[in-house]
């Protein structure tokens, strides 16, 4: 008998796992994703850029849906227009023709639906990488990988920084920003480690000159998107806008940012 109780026990456990639950998860209107980085490598012309833009979508939807059909050019302080096509119809608008300038500002104007997207962002120049260092007894257990990429911070100036550290197999570079409030002058580092990160692994770093607007920007979205920021259900503390605005209605504001910046890029290997 007491079998018989225990074996119904154990069939109404298994038979309530099977009970689904509905979570209503709340969506929001999509909105524009403007994603135009303009970067000028040294060694290249930098004429050639892309701007993507996509539209929001729910947290559990496997795509990003593409926004096409818009009408985007920037222009420099002489006048110059430069036109971006998505000749390729998927959100992705090229331009062959860009002329970067240090020190020049440029304004970004997206047509998309009807209405007029608008942001000014100056071109800022990038301090060089001067070596990198590996140190292989980091960490608390003092068996990590650590990587210094070290550089030269000019003197009587605000500097302000952006990295990107990312690994051969990583699908998503891990993002970084400095400023030289109390460095400056100096020689300076920034620093990667991943426990994952193997002997061998082709690592890509690359350093960005940027506004300290851009710099306010990503350290209040990093902040945010952290490890220590919550679950994916967790609201955020507010929400990170960009420098677009939406001139035809500002309610409506897009996401994203227009940045425009010299850059260095060097390949490392782990050893």
């Amino acid at each position: 008998m007491k079998n018989s109780i225990y074996i119904l026990f154990i069939v109404f456990i298994l038979s309530s796992c099977q009970d689904v639950i509905d979570i209503e998860v709340p969506n929001a209107e999509p909105r524009l994703v403007i994603d135009a980085s303009l970067s000028w490598f040294e060694g290249t012309s930098g004429t050639y850029q892309t701007i993507q833009l996509t539209l929001s979508a729910p947290f559990f939807n496997n795509e990003i849906p593409a926004a096409t059909g818009a009408n985007i050019f920037v222009t420099d302080q002489s006048n110059t227009v430069y036109n971006f096509i998505d000749t390729n119809s998927n959100g992705i608008y090229e331009c062959f023709n860009f002329n970067p300038q240090l020190n020049q500002e440029y304004s970004l104007t997206v047509i998309y639906n009807n209405e007029t997207y608008f942001g000014v962002e100056t071109l800022m120049a990038i301090t060089p990488i001067d070596y990198i260092e590996q140190n292989n007894d980091g960490g608390f257990s003092g068996d990590e990988i650590e990587i210094k990429a070290f550089y030269t911070d000019p003197t009587d100036e605000e500097n302000y920084y952006f990295f990107e550290f990312q690994e051969e197999y990583e699908s998503n570079p891990n993002l970084q920003v400095y400023d030289d409030e109390f460095i400056n002058g100096n020689q300076i580092f920034a620093f990667y480690s991943n426990e994952d990160t193997e002997i061998g692994n082709e690592l890509m770093i690359r350093n960005y000159g940027v506004s300290q607007q851009f710099y306010q920007f990503m350290t209040l979205l990093l902040q945010q998107t952290s490890d220590g920021g919550g679950g994916p259900f967790e609201i955020q503390p507010a929400t990170v806008r960009g420098n677009c605005i939406n001139q035809t209605n500002p309610q409506n504001f897009p996401f994203g940012y227009f940045k425009v910046s010299q850059a260095t890029e060097v390949m490392y290997t782990i050893e």
